[in-house]
């Protein structure tokens, strides 16, 4: 079993990052990937973000008929910051070692990637694939990751929400499922 394991806050989901796993399932030939929205992400507590449910139900009805997706609420229901290291930890448990699993990240993670917790550990208990995104030079990548370029749309979550919180449409950013969330729930109004 090849398992991709695309993280991050999806404040949100969009078609970057469908667009960018999708790529990286074709790419490595995996058998799925699976998204985990962090709950609190160790790196981004200087920022309000939505509650965790609702970044969990906009991918969930991101990626619904898409067979080689799924969500996963480890995160969410753990609660708390969201450590990579941990969650990669309960994934070997659930999964063994006899399959492989692939962390995704985009090349703008590089710039931050020496303050994760464990990093060495989580190196042990993952292939690490770096996948560039438009305006990130892949630069001071630790050895033994792997870095892909999969033509990485650029679309930004913070300019979608400030896109909503002006009354600007979201449609062609967004699938349409997310963005009837978006406005039934009225999030970003307040940005």
């Amino acid at each position: 079993m090849r398992i991709g394991i695309l993280g991050g806050t999806f404040d949100p989901v969009h078609y970057g990052h469908l667009y960018l796993a999708k790529k990286v399932y074709q790419k490595l030939r995996l058998d799925r990937v699976i998204f985990i929205p962090a709950y609190v992400s160790p790196h981004k507590t200087d920022i309000r973000i939505t509650a965790a449910r609702d970044r969990y139900n906009m991918v969930r009805l991101a990626i619904a008929n898409k067979r080689f997706f799924e969500v996963s609420n480890i995160e969410v229901r753990k609660k708390g910051r969201s450590y990579s290291l941990e969650t990669l930890k309960q994934l070997r448990r659930r999964y063994g070692f006899a399959g492989e699993i692939f962390f995704i990240t985009g090349s703008d993670s590089l710039r931050d990637i020496h303050k994760w917790k464990g990093l060495d550990t989580i190196a042990r208990l993952c292939k690490f694939v770096i996948v560039k995104r438009p305006g990130f030079a892949i630069k001071n990548v630790p050895s033994g990751f792997m870095v892909i370029d999969v033509d990485a749309r650029d679309i930004s979550a913070t300019a979608i929400r400030r896109m909503v919180g002006n009354n600007r449409p979201i449609r062609k950013l967004v699938p349409g499922r997310v963005a009837d969330y978006i406005y039934a729930h009225r999030l970003y109004r307040k940005i």
